[in-house]
């Protein structure tokens, strides 16, 4: 079986939700993506996190 992996961009930040844009405090010890935001249903990106640079250069398209 594959191991995760963690990429330890430490405990502070924020996660962000790629449909709404909303933007909240990073929890420590749960990463953003096995969080979810109620209003919308999306799964939340670590803000500054490689998915979220890629969904920014797709929005600059």
């Amino acid at each position: 079986m594959p191991q995760q992996q963690r990429h330890n961009m430490g405990a502070g930040g924020a996660c962000i939700c790629p449909k709404c844009d909303y933007r909240g405090a990073h929890r420590a010890g749960i990463p953003c993506q096995d969080e979810r935001r109620p209003q919308c249903g999306a799964k939340l990106l670590r803000e500054g996190s490689h998915h979220d640079q890629l969904l920014q250069q797709k929005r600059q398209h």
